[in-house]
């Protein structure tokens, strides 16, 4: 007994080491969704490149001033990187820096992946929240239209894992590609989004023909813009709904490229069906990104972006298909189902492989002979 009170007692009144870890678990998430949110800051304010040029402990006066920004903002943001050690801090002389290592995930300039791009996601996601909350009373959808900044986002996310490795990593797992692009071939992006991997690549190949489609028309006219401004005269883009590729299309494709996009087509299983209508039957390829992950949830329990993958699905890629009275396949359909679908499609031939560079998908190549 200490204090009238048995030791028997004073267990069951504490929480126990279960209950207190979660809390310490849901404190640090709390946490962590703040810090995310003021990382998307940091990148979209450029105060990481900054800080990062200064390449000197800096007050929040110069800091500021260089980025001509309000000392008062960036003077609280400077606080909330110093108590999430990111920036480091000198109390005595009221200085701020970023340490080399965290400059390589934290900037443009790096040629490393920038983390704080892809925070950019929690904000986007953020504010379709009450859209999302009446789909789970009423189902439907919330439209591509809905998401401001969407495409801006995704342009910066493609051209870290697509672009950055388009000619070092990803035509590359086609033998024999690069070469038939330098001679030329046609090629067809589906779900090209802002066009830059294949406004990167028309530049690269000017005698192949490349062919972009995308949904979006903001998309479009962006993409549209930005291969004027490289001089592109082998690219076309245009406003479509995949799902109609047979109508739209007479061509046969030597290559058909699809990144990070099947999974939020209205109906992927058309659209597959009719990519492998497109493609030119002797050797045409489909070159097919998607979220690394199976198609099993048990499966995915360790997956290190599982939290990250599973929300980005139910609150776009899923809910822009069902808006279109669609499947809702979601970004974890998994590589078990994507190479079902596939072969339902036609493609007798399909290998699945990974690339150092992009931790977050599977690269699908598939033939039809």
């Amino acid at each position: 007994m200490e204090n009238g009170v048995s030791k028997r007692e004073n267990e069951l009144s504490s929480p126990s080491s279960s209950d207190t870890r979660f809390q310490d678990y849901m404190t640090d998430t709390l946490n962590k969704g703040m810090l995310a949110i003021m990382l998307s800051i940091g990148h979209r304010t450029k105060l990481f490149d900054i800080m990062s040029a200064l390449n000197n402990p800096s007050t929040s006066e110069e800091i500021s001033l260089e980025a001509k920004l309000n000392e008062r903002y960036v003077r609280e943001w400077l606080g909330a990187m110093v108590v999430s050690r990111v920036i480091e801090y000198d109390a005595a002389h009221k200085t701020y820096w970023l340490d080399k290592e965290k400059m390589e995930s934290l900037t443009r300039v790096s040629g490393s992946y920038n983390f704080a791009a892809s925070m950019q996601w929690i904000p986007i996601l953020a504010q379709v929240e009450d859209d999302i909350i009446n789909c789970f009373q009423k189902g439907g959808g919330v439209h591509y239209d809905s998401f401001k900044r969407f495409h801006e986002v995704m342009a910066e996310e493609s051209a870290q894992t697509v672009v950055t490795g388009l000619f070092d990593f990803i035509i590359p797992l086609i033998p024999g590609l690069e070469e038939n692009l330098m001679r030329g071939i046609s090629v067809l992006d589906i779900g090209c989004g802002s066009g830059h991997a294949i406004n990167t690549m028309a530049a690269r190949f000017p005698n192949s023909k490349f062919v972009g489609y995308d949904i979006s028309e903001e998309a479009i006219n962006k993409a549209r813009s930005d291969g004027q401004q490289l001089g592109n005269k082998n690219v076309s883009f245009d406003v479509n709904d995949v799902s109609n590729l047979q109508v739209i299309m007479k061509t046969d494709f030597d290559l058909v490229v699809a990144f990070d996009a099947i999974h939020d087509q209205r109906d992927p299983a058309n659209v597959l069906k009719n990519i492998a209508s497109i493609i030119n039957p002797h050797g045409g390829i489909f070159l097919m990104q998607d979220i690394l992950g199976s198609s099993s949830l048990e499966k995915n329990i360790n997956h290190p972006l599982g939290p990250f993958l599973y929300t980005i699905s139910c609150m776009h890629c899923m809910t822009v298909s069902l808006a279109q009275n669609g499947a809702g396949l979601g970004a974890m359909w998994g590589k078990e189902k994507a190479i079902e679908m596939l072969k339902n499609a036609g493609f007798t031939n399909v290998q699945v492989k990974t690339l150092a560079h992009d931790f977050q998908n599977y690269y699908y190549i598939a033939k039809i002979t």
